[in-house]
């Protein structure tokens, strides 16, 4: 099951895809609130996304499933590893974190300006500002576009909800609970998450294995899919 990145959507696994759907059953999910999947009634946490995954995951009568995060996805199947262990038979976090904090000033500042167009602008312009800090390189402008068209379809209200989500989530004191088999994924040069806070989530859960990819910023599985692939690959084949 692979879950995306906060304003994205399932089309995220493009480069997975191919690489894993003749040895593996595919679920690729749209996370409430994200594309296809409509923001539900009530207050949106990263609980009850999981509890919305899990969920599905029950009404297709599914096994354990090997759940695979990138950002507020990884929080999302962190969340479902605790609160329904049972539905989880490993976990790899991409990028992602137990307590959300900006990597740096530059992030702080990038993270003011993306609540400022979020009041004050089209989502489109929100949309170009996040893809450029995901895909800022020259040779990377088809990866930029593409991650613009896709989070530009996010209704504002959802990406709020998204975001305020992911600003409350908080599982630091619960990772010593986490039991399945987990890999954590980072970019070498990922400008959103500090690379000591996803290595302090490593260090956390209990028998974790901790894998960074070079030449790689926050959605790993697209700056870098071979790197990532042959990761996870590895990882799967040992469960």
């Amino acid at each position: 099951m692979f879950l995306h990145g906060l304003g994205s959507c399932a089309d995220d696994w493009t480069w997975q895809v191919p690489a894993f759907e003749r040895d593996h059953r595919l679920l690729l999910v749209d996370l409430p609130g994200h594309y296809r999947s409509p923001l539900p009634a009530g207050r949106l946490t990263v609980d009850t996304m999981a509890d919305a995954v899990g969920a599905l995951l029950a009404r297709l009568g599914e096994p354990p499933a090997h759940v695979v995060g990138l950002s507020l996805g990884g929080c999302v199947g962190l969340a479902l590893a605790l609160r329904e262990p049972e539905r989880v038979r490993s976990l790899t976090l991409v990028n992602a974190v137990a307590h959300l904090r900006p990597a740096g000033p530059t992030a702080a500042l990038r993270l003011v300006a993306r609540l400022t167009l979020l009041a004050t602008a089209p989502m489109s312009a929100v949309a170009a500002l996040v893809a450029r800090g995901l895909f800022p390189r020259p040779e990377q402008a088809a990866l930029y576009e593409a991650a613009a068209r896709s989070l530009a379809r996010t209704p504002r209200r959802a990406y709020w909800a998204g975001l305020r989500a992911l600003a409350r989530f908080d599982v630091r004191t619960a990772l010593t609970r986490v039991r399945c088999p987990t890999l954590v994924m980072a970019g070498a040069d990922d400008a959103t998450v500090a690379l000591d806070v996803k290595e302090s989530l490593a260090r956390a859960i209990a028998g974790s294995r901790w894998v960074v990819i070079p030449d790689s910023g926050h959605a790993t599985n697209a700056d870098n899919p071979d790197a990532f692939n042959a990761t996870l690959r590895e990882f799967l084949t040992a469960r």
